[in-house]
């Protein structure tokens, strides 16, 4: 089996999971429009500890603070389809974190390994 890197953008947006966006949470919100735009996939991480701007950490290990956990949304494309994503996240307001990676995309390619290759 052959593999190829390729260069490509990741997109991570830092939102807690009680963030909402017209009555549905802001996480699923940006997956839905990733995948509306037509962009390769997006992926919702739910976090179990962590804090932000406000500095008020937020745990599964108190039930008092059970709400407001950290949520990651990841997106990796081709640099021109993120850049050209990233304008639809500016109506909804994200007080959260969103960072732009370089990475590189491996992509095997059965098919060689098929042909015996």
């Amino acid at each position: 089996m052959s593999w190829t890197p390729q260069a490509a953008l990741r997109l991570t947006v830092l939102v807690d999971d009680t963030d909402i966006w017209h009555h549905k949470p802001v996480c699923s919100e940006i997956v839905h429009r990733a995948h509306a735009a037509g962009l390769s996939g997006a992926s919702i991480f739910h976090g179990m500890e962590g804090f932000g701007g406000q500095q008020i950490v937020h745990t599964t290990r108190l039930l008092s603070m059970a709400d407001d956990l950290p949520v990651a949304v990841v997106i990796v494309d081709t640099e021109e389809r993120i850049q050209a994503f990233v304008g639809q996240l500016e109506e909804l307001n994200i007080e959260g974190l969103i960072t732009l990676e370089p990475v590189q995309v491996v992509r095997f390619d059965s098919t060689q390994a098929a042909a015996g290759e």
